[in-house]
């Protein structure tokens, strides 16, 4: 049996569909005795329905999918070299690829028969965040093979801000790129302060990334949080609901205990009346055994008188 081929087709299917076609392709490489396929197979895992959803793009839509790869390579690149302007445009570029992706996986969930809620597309979020930070998740999304939420934190690592100001090139401000500069050369002084200006700028983009890095943690930790809420509400209702229905059924029962005993109180008088006309009945067959021996006495003794 082909594993990997295996693979791809339980990752295409819904979340609901996997566990039943994971446990028949195991059982099928069982019964061919290919004992390696049904391990490999019976140790692959249903996807939760967020990371289900953010394979989707992966899966359907590989132009889309390649660009946020290279992306994610180029942000990485930036935050290892410090290279504050590639790291601002990078940053620009990554909400805007990341909305778009969560859009094209909420498309392709509905399309796919399966809606997702809004706290699901949350977690959709962050788990392209994560695909963008970290090669570890890159790599099985880019074969729509994610199969679990990432463990820790979503966000580039942060960088010391002494360390951003020691590596930003010292560009004095002036006009933009290509323009020619009118005037005197700037002095020492004017270079210092565009030296400082162009530190702080980068000083100030690498807080804006830890910022939005928070606020993406901030929203996993929240959709978290209303999972939990959501299972905990369900699961007060059904015990709600079974303590209701065993309250019911004690009624019911004590309810059929009065009734048995009121029925066991009436079979008790109707046995002590039975047995009182019983013993009188006999007392009265007693009577009438006497009363025909007697009968049977006097014949006796007037046929006897005849003779």
């Amino acid at each position: 049996m082909d594993v990997e081929q295996v693979t791809g087709e339980l990752y295409a299917l819904r979340p609901s569909e996997f566990t039943a076609a994971r446990d028949a392709y195991v059982a099928e490489a069982r019964r061919a005795k290919d004992k390696a396929a049904a391990r490999a197979i019976a140790a692959l895992r249903r996807p939760p329905l967020a990371v289900w959803a953010a394979n989707l793009p992966a899966r359907e839509r590989p132009e889309e999918a390649a660009r946020f790869l290279a992306l994610g390579e180029a942000l990485r690149e930036a935050h290892r070299t410090l290279d504050g302007e590639r790291l601002r445009e990078a940053g620009r570029q990554r909400h805007r690829l990341v909305a778009a992706l969560v859009r094209t996986a909420a498309a392709l969930a509905e399309e796919a028969g399966h809606p997702v809620s809004d706290p699901v597309l949350g977690e959709v979020e962050q788990i392209l965040h994560a695909v963008l930070a970290r090669p570890e998740v890159a790599g099985p999304w880019a074969k729509g093979r994610l199969t679990t939420l990432p463990e820790t934190a979503v966000g580039f690592p942060a960088v010391p801000p002494e360390t951003l100001a020691a590596r930003t090139p010292t560009v004095p401000p002036g006009p933009r790129a290509g323009a020619r500069r009118k005037g005197p050369a700037p002095t020492r002084d004017e270079q210092g302060k565009g030296e400082k200006a162009a530190k702080a700028e980068t000083v100030k983009e690498a807080k804006a990334e830890r910022a939005r890095a928070a606020a993406g943690e901030a929203r996993t930790v929240l959709a978290r949080r209303e999972r939990e809420r959501d299972a905990a509400r369900e699961t007060e209702t059904a015990a709600r609901t079974a303590a209701e229905e065993a309250a019911e059924r004690l009624r019911r029962a004590e309810r059929e205990r009065e009734e048995a005993a009121e029925a066991a109180a009436v079979a008790e008088r109707t046995a002590r009346e039975t047995g009182a006309a019983l013993r009188t009945a006999e007392q009265a067959l007693d009577g009438a055994r006497d009363a025909v021996a007697r009968a049977e006495k006097a014949v006796r003794r007037h046929g006897r008188a005849e003779r």
